[in-house]
Order: C-alpha cells, then structure tokens, then sequence
C-alpha cells in the first residue's frame, strides 16, 4: 500500500491498495482501515463490514480526499457487505457510479433499497445505507457536501445512465485527482476541489459550464480517452470529439491549446505511437501501406514523412533497428 498526504488547511491525502494477491489478503482489510483513518479521517467515517467481508478483503482499491470531498474506487474479488452505517456523519451526498456487477443498498442488511447496475450511477441525499456488491464489483463511490447541492437534492435519489459527456468528464477528473492528490499544493487543491463540485453539479443538472477554466483539464483528459478509443476510427476529428462530450469545436480546441498542444497534434500522435508499437512487438512485421490505411493516414508518403518526423527514422529503418534480424 502507498500512502501520502496532509492534514491542513487545504486537506487532501490518498492511498492505494490491492490486496487480491497471495499473502495480502490476510491483513487486506486492516490495512484498507489504517490507509482509510490515516489518509480520509473522522469525517467520512467507515460502515461497519460483516465479519466474512472483513474475513476475506480481495480488493483492488484507490481512496483521495480533496477537502470535504471523497472519492473511493473499489473493484472487488470477493463479496462485500455491511453490517452497520457510521454514526456521527455529516451532511452528505454520495454518488455511487458501477462499472461492473451491481451495487445494491438498503435500509437494513439484506434488503435493497435501490440496486445500481453496470453502466448507471445513483446519486443520494441522506443518512448512509448498508451496501453490497457481489464479488467481481467495480464502483465508484464519490462523497460529496451537500451544500454544494442544496435546494434540488434534499432527501432525494437520482439515478441515470452513467454514458453522459458530464460523468465522462466528471470520471476524468477523478482519474486526475487519484494521480495526483498525494503532490498537490494549495492552488492544486483548491481548483481539484472546485472541479469535483462543479462537474458533480453538472451530472445532476445535465450540462456544465463549458466557459468555466478549472474544468478545460477534465475536458482535455475526457477527450484523449475518448481519441485513444476511437483511433482506428476514420471520422476521428475535433468535431467528433467535440460532439461526444457536448461542446463547441472551439471550447475544445481552446481547453487543449491552454494545455500546450492541439487535439488534431494529440490524435496524429497518438497514431504514430501506435504504429511504432506495432513494428516492434507484431510477429509478423506490417508494412508501411498496412500501417498507414491501419492507423487511417491519407497515404504511406504522408505516413512515412509524419513518422520519420516524430522518431527522426522512416518505418522501415526503425524496424531494423529493433527487430532482430530475419523477423
């Protein structure tokens, strides 16, 4: 488990853990505890386990805190299930986002309230419930003040597909404050934190501020997830993007230009990397026209030229240089 992190002003602190391998899963739940008390604190107190959860922990877990925000990642190996909510919570919300398997809550053990499947997320105002997962669970559980949400979520649950541009982007951030929340200074904090709020808002409302400068690193982040997926893609483009995560092309262009590159440099990059990876790792080498319709280059003289740019050899030169010979 690595751990960091800091009790001030500006409070933030993260760890990590992965106790599904041989010899961890003895002392996984106890040192999810430790990480939890050291790192989050008294003011997201922890549920209650049942005794076979804390029995057999197999969990691969990635806890931050930014401030009076929470952010809990837990893909899980083997059941989970309470047997007691926390006493002495504040006011909260949690937003509750599966990925894999269902999440279900309740009132009492055993019985749900609600059961969130893969692809949807619950966002809920109100005391904490008991909460299981059967093994093989991924979530997301992110704890928000409530204030943040007043009047619109008092004693409420919402709950919706999480294939929105807004949790794209909100699913980003948290990607980036995991990352990095261990390093951050005061500034960092203070804009990590107003990002959290902002785009949790926007879930909950169905759009978000797209002038709003704190969220352009989301924005850019959201985007080259969306690029790297969709590579091979001959419609990739600034406009394409733009349209998944519901801004203008300009917004878009804008929010990369302020991270010192532009979306159409990030996409022919991103290509090209790809396109080295294949002549080195490829049993059978590609040739430069495979390569170049593969990774949707106009022709392979554009592609050998793009390519011969960026690593300072043309394909077939850098393939001899790392292939052995005769592959």
């Amino acid at each position: 488990m690595d751990s960091a992190g800091t009790e001030t002003g500006d409070s933030h602190g993260g760890f990590s853990l992965d106790s599904t391998g041989a010899g961890a899963v003895s002392r996984g739940f106890d040192n999810f505890r430790h990480g939890w008390q050291t790192q989050v604190g008294d003011a997201f107190p922890l549920p209650t386990f049942s005794q076979a959860t804390t029995g057999d922990f197999r969990v691969r877990s990635r806890v931050a805190k930014v401030r009076d925000v929470a952010i809990t990642d837990l893909g899980s190996a083997s059941m989970i299930r309470t047997a007691g909510t926390p006493y002495g919570y504040a006011d909260q919300v949690r937003m509750y986002v599966v990925r894999r398997g269902i999440w279900s809550l309740g009132g009492v053990p055993g019985r749900a309230e609600h059961t969130v499947p893969a692809g949807q997320f619950l966002l809920r105002h109100g005391p904490p419930l008991h909460f299981g997962a059967a093994p093989h669970t991924t979530v997301q559980i992110l704890t928000l003040p409530s204030a943040a949400f007043e009047p619109r979520l008092r004693n409420r649950s919402v709950a919706e597909s999480a294939d929105s541009a807004e949790m794209r982007l909100l699913l980003a951030h948290t990607n980036m404050v995991h990352a990095t929340v261990t390093d951050l200074g005061p500034a960092g904090v203070h804009a990590a934190h107003g990002a959290l709020l902002e785009l949790a808002k926007a879930v909950l409302a169905g759009r978000f501020d797209d002038a709003e400068p704190e969220l352009r690193p989301a924005l850019v982040y959201a985007a080259k997830v969306a690029a790297d997926r969709l590579l091979t893609d001959p419609e990739l483009s600034p406009a394409l993007l733009a349209r998944e995560l519901h801004v203008s092309v300009r917004t878009l262009q804008r929010a990369f230009t302020m991270a010192g590159e532009s979306v159409t440099g990030y996409i022919r990059h991103r290509r090209l990397e790809q396109a080295r990876i294949a002549l080195v790792t490829q049993p059978r080498l590609p040739s430069v026209a495979e390569l170049a319709a593969h990774w949707q280059f106009s022709d392979s003289s554009h592609f050998i030229r793009a390519f011969k740019k960026r690593y300072g050899q043309t394909p077939v030169e850098y393939a001899r240089s790392v292939r052995p010979a005769g592959s």
